[in-house]
């Protein structure tokens, strides 16, 4: 099963220029949302003592960023519901997981950033760490097949980072360029 449903809310990224109610209703939708998620796959998985319950989180889960506040308070929020899964239901032979992206061009990521999904994909590609191939969805779901798979009967507790190592240190300070 995967937890699939989420949403930005507001682009603001500075807390201060956030408001409450937006940062409510992200936390609803991508919080509330994956917990109720989880809790109802686990009780339709315990039974048959197997299963694999999978959540989109975000590179942001790991590395702020650039991303709203309510946005990455919820994706850190959807690792501790894998986490607390995984151990709590790793007893009836149920797998819990997280997916964690780096951006993309998608609708939501562009409502998010408050530009087209091609702009999107051209800031995230100035960016990134791996040069030389652009994340795609279908990178995404090839990560999501994977963990729902039996090939990864045994990982349980993990957060799949698809970023091109952008959470390990990105370019942005400088210190690794090349000259082109």
């Amino acid at each position: 099963m995967v937890n699939n449903a989420g949403t930005v809310g507001s682009p603001e990224i500075k807390i201060i220029e956030s408001d409450k109610d937006n940062f409510e209703k992200v936390m609803s939708v991508n919080v509330t949302g994956c917990y109720l998620g989880t809790k109802h796959a686990a009780r339709v998985m315990i039974p048959s003592r197997c299963g694999s319950i999978i959540s989109m989180a975000s590179v942001a889960s790991v590395d702020p960023c650039a991303t709203p506040v309510a946005y990455t308070c919820s994706k850190h929020a959807i690792l501790g519901i894998m986490r607390s899964a995984a151990i709590e239901l790793g007893q009836f032979g149920i797998r819990v997981n997280c997916v964690s992206p780096y951006a993309l061009g998608t609708p939501l990521s562009a409502k998010g950033f408050g530009m087209s999904e091609e702009e999107v994909d051209n800031i995230m590609a100035e960016h990134a760490v791996l040069r030389g191939v652009r994340l795609k969805a279908d990178d995404v779901a090839e990560a999501v097949m994977y963990l729902a798979s039996d090939e990864s009967r045994y990982i349980s507790g993990l957060n799949l980072l698809v970023d091109g190592a952008f959470s390990v240190g990105n370019l942005s300070h400088g210190f690794f360029k090349y000259a082109q």
